[in-house]
């Protein structure tokens, strides 16, 4: 590990197309035949942790710009390896807790995973060669993979844990060979090897087609440019995120049924986020939002005159809210006439004939 002082170290292996943080660190670290562990501290020291938080959300400073200098790789491109590239497209501005629009949460308990923020399509795994994490997995509305048209998967198939690729070498010696990241870290099962499923689609094919032309824009983004509207994610989120909670089940069950699908049951106990519920869950909302967003103007206007939803649910809490939704959505609802109906009179309260 000696060599690994130098400025630049023995392997240098440059970030691969949209990959993760966590994932170029680990195809470093074994391209050093060490750990990935060993290797942090040994580069980093003891004092910095590393894989106790969600690096590839954070990104510290001191590590991008270790492993850029180490490695000969711009300073710019080593930053894109980070969720925080993201900023100004799928969310406004970057903060380092709580939720993130569009970004899956890992829920991490020290170096453990309990939530299944880590997507993977099992297809893309099995041909890369090495294997690894792209950072458009980390993405919500990303429950497809557009180019081989199956679903996205949260978990291992084999033992339904959460993926999480830095603690397969756990339980083996330093001698031992290295496992891929292809594999799981709590039962070794091949998730290349998972068989790749068609997309839900219920009844609604033109709202999945509709959701697929927002992810084909995410996966042909370039390095320096994402061709999504920011506007229309906005308001595709604020549809979505309102349908997992207390206010919008209305609209749930009315936009489940557009599409063919039940209504999703949940308690009112704890409001779901959508960058914290699972793929399944995530995947019907996001059709039945992507059912409103086809023709937003008349179909929302139109669950609001069936009772579905509430005016002030439709703008509460809406902070930065889109002009064109503003008023071609919202204007066109406080347009319509207001109908007065007169309270029925109690009977007691009623005057007495003259």
């Amino acid at each position: 590990m000696r060599g690994l002082t130098r400025p630049l170290w023995p392997i240098r292996y440059k970030p691969l197309p949209d990959e993760l943080l966590s994932s170029w660190l680990m195809r470093l670290a074994h391209g050093h035949g060490q750990k990935v562990q060993t290797f942090c501290n040994l580069i980093f020291g003891n004092q910095r942790q590393v894989w106790n938080r969600d690096i590839d959300r954070l990104g510290p400073a001191w590590l991008i710009e270790e492993l850029a200098a180490s490695t000969g790789t711009h300073l710019d491109r080593a930053r894109l390896t980070t969720l925080r590239g993201f900023e100004g497209t799928l969310f406004k501005s970057f903060k380092t807790s709580g939720h993130l629009p569009w970004i899956q949460t890992l829920q991490m308990y020290h170096r453990k995973r309990e939530g299944f923020g880590m997507q993977f399509c099992p297809l893309c795994l099995a041909e890369s060669n090495p294997p690894y994490f792209r950072r458009s997995w980390r993405i919500s509305f990303k429950t497809v993979c557009t180019k081989h048209q199956v679903a996205m998967l949260d978990r291992c198939p084999a033992c339904q844990h959460a993926i999480a690729f830095h603690r397969i070498e756990m339980g083996k010696a330093e001698h031992d060979r290295l496992p891929s990241m292809r594999h799981c870290h709590a039962c070794g099962f091949d998730l290349g090897a998972a068989i790749g499923v068609p997309p839900k689609t219920f009844q609604c094919p033109d709202a999945l087609r509709w959701l697929c032309e927002v992810i084909q824009r995410l996966d042909s983004a370039t390095d320096d440019e994402l061709d999504v509207d920011p506007d229309l994610l906005s308001v595709y989120r604020y549809l979505a995120s309102m349908m997992l909670s207390k206010r919008g089940a209305g609209l749930n069950v009315l936009t489940a049924a557009e599409i063919g699908a039940d209504a999703i049951a949940f308690t009112h106990e704890r409001r779901l986020s959508l960058e914290g519920s699972d793929l399944a869950t995530r995947h019907q909302i996001l059709l039945q939002a992507a059912w409103l967003m086809q023709d937003p103007a008349s179909r929302i206007e139109a669950a609001w005159q069936a009772k579905a939803v509430r005016y002030n649910h439709l703008i509460k809490d809406f902070e930065d809210m889109p002009e064109w939704y503003r008023t071609s959505v919202i204007g066109q609802i406080e347009r319509r006439p207001y109908t007065h109906r007169k309270p029925r009179r109690h009977p007691s309260k009623a005057s007495s004939p003259g």
